[in-house]
């Protein structure tokens, strides 16, 4: 399952928000200076998707806060039912 969404480093605290059009945001501790934000993203989608680290990963914007992110192993459905959860 492939994830495109905004992550938005230098925040208080790390957490996956839905907005009601659908986009995803991840708001991460870190900064983004030598792939800390990065790293973050993955281990806290890996927590959030009950997955290993090993089996996110990052396609595309390593560089941009508009980021492209592979969940192997993980289904659609699996992935709607934690959305359904974050958005209320």
């Amino acid at each position: 399952m492939i994830l495109h969404l905004r992550a938005k480093p230098n925040a208080k605290a790390n957490a996956l928000e839905l907005a009601a059009d659908g986009s995803l945001t991840v708001r991460l501790k870190a900064p983004p200076q030598e792939g800390q934000a990065n790293a973050v993203l993955l281990a806290l989608l890996a927590a959030t998707f009950n997955t290993p680290k090993t089996r996110v990963v990052l396609l595309a914007g390593h560089t941009s806060p508009f980021k492209k992110v592979e969940l192997l192993d993980v289904s659609e459905e699996a992935v709607h039912q934690v959305l359904a959860q974050l958005g209320g």
